[in-house]
């Protein structure tokens, strides 16, 4: 079988696919490919490796050929791949959800709280200017987490992971999700909220939803209006979920205290007023990038591959209903 991966990945789990027999190329450049690279490289194949940037349409799919029978996504969203039009040319997609990637992310979405509460990255730049110049009562001056309350907007795993870490700061952890989650209540101490009663109680707010039509767009100018005034915004979910425009607006007039992204709604491209504020932080979407979870998804995405060529059913697959219909 022939496989083509859209870009080098960490590790060696790659080799197991050529162990197997298989053909493998990988792309010989260093960067994402352009959609008109992706439709010419992926003729001929049976399976790709993508990744959360690669634009997997229907297009895409048939121009690979009839012959397509896996998609394996390294990464956990996979609102970048059609899963209908895959699902109804018998193409199997999958992508590689794991606790390495939770507890990643949900590590990265602290690191962001402690470093806006206490003004990290501000003091830090200004101090490698040589703005030290001896102890001050009043620079700088940050917040205290203990006894705060956070509100996690999507309690799936990485909000449970999140809201599981707050608890060492004694931290009131609000929820909103479509359905309460009694086990997680009564497991986690976290009490369902509606979004608005949230947004209105929470001195931090972080997203760990999908990317839906729902989703997209939601913390808009009226969304943000109602989150309370001072308090920190975290994003490590979709970029898309954030009107950025709308939070720079929020930031400067002072509503909100400060935000931290780590991912975008048009990457590699970020808002340039967003770049320019001393009260955001930017990360350039490596929530998930640990060598424990990177490893973890080599060999997740890998190891699908391998089952769907020997038949066997992988463990990720996004629609399984179309597994006994898929293409042979």
């Amino acid at each position: 079988m022939k496989i083509f991966v859209t870009r080098k990945i960490p590790g060696d789990h790659l080799e197991k696919l050529v162990k197997a027999g298989h053909e493998v190329i990988v792309s010989e450049f260093d960067r994402p490919l352009t959609q008109e690279e992706l439709v010419e490289k992926v003729k001929g194949v049976d399976a790709i490796l993508s990744l959360l940037n690669d634009r997997i349409d229907g297009d895409l799919m048939d121009a690979a050929g009839p012959q397509l029978k896996t998609i394996s996504s390294y990464a956990v969203g996979f609102d970048n791949v059609a899963i209908k039009e895959a699902s109804d040319r018998g193409i199997v997609v999958v992508n590689t959800p794991c606790d390495e990637v939770n507890e990643a992310v949900a590590e990265h979405t602290w690191a962001f709280i402690l470093a806006l509460s206490r003004r990290i990255v501000e003091a830090d730049e200004a101090t490698r200017r040589g703005g030290f110049k001896g102890w001050e009562p009043d620079i700088f001056l940050g917040i205290n987490l203990v006894g705060k309350t956070l509100g996690i907007v999507g309690l799936g795993r990485i909000g449970s992971m999140v809201a599981r870490r707050a608890r060492g700061y004694n931290m009131t952890v609000l929820y909103n999700k479509h359905s309460r989650d009694l086990e997680a209540e009564k497991k986690l101490g976290v009490k369902f909220a509606p979004l608005e009663e949230l947004l209105k109680f929470s001195d931090v707010t972080s997203l760990h939803v999908p990317l839906t039509e729902e989703t997209r767009n939601m913390f808009c100018k009226e969304m943000i209006a109602k989150m309370k005034k001072g308090s920190y915004l975290i994003n490590t979910a979709r970029g898309a979920c954030v009107n950025e425009h709308d939070l720079v607006e929020a930031l400067r007039c002072g509503h909100l205290a400060g935000a931290a992204l780590d991912v975008y709604a048009s990457e590699p491209n970020i808002d340039p007023e967003l770049i320019g504020m001393e009260n955001v932080i930017l990360t350039p979407h490596i929530a998930s990038a640990t060598k424990e979870a990177r490893d973890k998804m080599g060999e997740l995405a890998v190891g699908a591959i391998l089952e769907a060529f020997d038949n066997k059913k992988p463990q990720n697959i996004i629609d399984e209903k179309m597994w006994d219909k898929r293409r042979m």
